[in-house]
């Protein structure tokens, strides 16, 4: 299975990023194997597809709804509209921050699907939920509840992150993310089948240059969804590199 690495830029950049947008793009270029994509701010993607067609872009969320009386959001047809080719959904910023429930996430997924967009569906637990003991319990919920019936391989990607590993330099121990990636795996592939071994499982906690080797070279991790590291080439292509050379 190939390699996703994903860049989320989050609420950074502006147009004088474009720039970094072209690095990035110029760098990754030397692995050809691996898949990158960066989902960058709303008002940056026209411009970035439109000066560096060969980068996918991709949008950090949108509505559920294709038009309407929604002030401030962006419908998925917008995004694909400006030229991005997939979106977040479900990210654990958003759940927190804006109340987003498993069953807006799935209708988000839907919708994006019907703009033609691919999507990545966050899930992952809080440190309070860990200690718990419920972190696969958690997990698994939000996979049943986001992810829709409709799912393929060919539009989808999960997306783990252990919400108290984001930004925090944290990250499980291997262990912890091996167990969590099986996990998901056993559940994709009960519920879809043989495709439910195909959906690519991206690690998302505070993947970087220092741990990427190690982490990509778990089983069931397909990627990752990079945070900070993913704001210039200089951080991102280390992970790229450790994706490169990863088992597949």
């Amino acid at each position: 299975m190939r390699k996703l690495i994903a860049g989320n830029w989050k609420m950074n950049g502006l147009i004088a990023q474009l720039d970094d947008v072209g690095a990035i793009a110029s760098a990754v270029s030397a692995h050809p194997a691996v898949d990158t994509a960066l989902c960058i701010p709303s008002t940056l993607i026209r411009p970035a597809a439109g000066r560096f067609p060969e980068m996918a872009i991709g949008g950090q969320d949108c509505h559920m709804a294709s038009s309407g009386a929604h002030t401030g959001c962006i419908s998925a047809a917008m995004l694909a509209d400006a030229g991005a080719q997939f979106t977040i959904v479900g990210h654990s910023e958003r759940r927190a921050a804006q109340g987003e429930s498993d069953a807006d996430v799935r209708a988000k997924a839907l919708a994006a699907r019907s703009a033609g967009l691919s999507v990545i569906v966050c899930v992952g637990e809080t440190e309070a939920e860990r200690d718990a003991g419920q972190a696969e319990s958690v997990v698994l919920g939000q996979l049943a509840g986001s992810v829709p019936d409709e799912a393929t391989s060919q539009w989808v990607s999960i997306a783990y992150e252990p919400v108290w590993a984001i930004g925090t330099g944290r990250i499980p121990s291997i262990d912890d993310v091996a167990a969590m990636h099986a996990a998901i795996r056993n559940a994709l592939v009960s519920r879809f089948g043989a495709d439910g071994a195909a959906i690519r499982i991206l690690y998302g906690g505070s993947m970087n240059g220092d741990n990427a080797k190690n982490l990509l070279a778990v089983a069931n991790v397909d990627g990752g969804l990079i945070g900070g590291a993913s704001l210039n080439a200089d951080k991102f292509l280390p992970i790229v590199e450790a994706a490169a050379s990863a088992p597949r």
